[in-house]
C-alpha cells in the first residue's frame, strides 16, 4: 500500500542555510524521493499541478521574485503538497553551487526570458555553460525539459545541446506536455504554438 503524502510545512518557501555549500536534501523533505527541480517557475501553476500528481516525487521550485515564490507556497499549501518547495535565487546560481552533484532525476526550464535582442543574448539561460551544470546535477539519464514560444531561442537551445556530446535527444511524455504552465496557457488561447524538446544526459 502507498503510503499517503507527508503534510506541508508552515512555509514551503526554503531558506538554505548557506548559499556557498551545496544543500542536503533531508533537510528540505521529510522523504527521500527522486527529485526534480523547475527552474524560473512562474506563478506555479505548473509544479504545484505536476507535483499534485506525482507524490512519490519531491520538486524544488526555483524564482528570483518574492511574489512568484509567494503564490507557489499558497497553491502548494491549499493542494497539501508535502513534496513540493521552493527556493528564491537565480537559477544557473541554484543549479551550478546548490543542488547536489547528480541528485535530480529531472530539470524542467519553460518559457525563460528569451532576450530578443542580439546584445542581450548572452543573457539567456540556456547556453554552452547551462549543459555543462545541467550534467553535473543530473543522475545518468536524467533529462532537461524545455518549453519556449520564442523560434530563435529554440533554435539555440537545439544548438548547444546538439554540440554537448553528454547529451542526447529525447522525448517529452505526453502526461508531462499536457501539464500546461500560466504562460503556455495564455500562448495557445492567443494561437501561438509551443515549441518543446528534451535531452538526456548519457550514462
Amino acid at each position: 500500500m502507498a503510503q499517503p503524502p507527508p503534510p506541508p510545512p508552515a512555509s514551503l518557501i526554503y531558506e538554505p542555510p548557506t548559499i556557498v555549500q551545496r544543500l542536503e536534501m533531508l533537510q528540505m523533505f521529510p522523504r527521500n524521493q527522486p527529485l526534480e527541480v523547475e527552474l524560473g517557475s512562474g506563478d506555479g501553476s505548473f509544479l504545484a499541478d505536476y507535483a499534485a500528481r506525482q507524490p512519490e516525487i519531491n520538486f524544488i521550485g526555483v524564482e528570483r521574485l518574492l511574489g512568484r515564490l509567494r503564490k507557489i507556497d499558497r497553491k502548494g499549501r491549499r493542494a497539501g503538497l508535502g513534496n513540493l518547495r521552493c527556493v528564491r535565487m537565480e537559477a544557473s546560481y541554484f543549479l551550478e553551487y546548490l543542488l547536489p552533484e547528480h541528485s535530480v532525476r529531472a530539470i524542467h526550464v519553460y518559457f525563460p526570458d528569451p532576450w530578443p535582442k542580439r546584445k542581450h543574448r548572452k543573457h539567456r539561460l540556456i547556453n554552452g555553460h547551462f549543459t555543462e551544470i545541467a550534467r553535473r546535477a543530473l543522475e545518468a539519464g536524467g533529462v532537461v525539459y524545455l518549453r519556449t514560444d520564442d523560434a530563435d531561442y529554440f533554435a539555440q537551445m537545439g544548438e548547444v545541446f546538439g554540440a554537448a556530446e553528454f547529451f542526447e535527444e529525447a522525448q517529452t511524455p505526453d502526461s508531462l506536455a499536457a501539464v500546461v504552465t500560466d504562460f503556455e496557457r495564455t500562448f495557445s488561447q492567443k494561437g501561438v504554438r509551443t515549441l518543446r524538446a528534451a535531452y538526456r544526459r548519457k550514462s
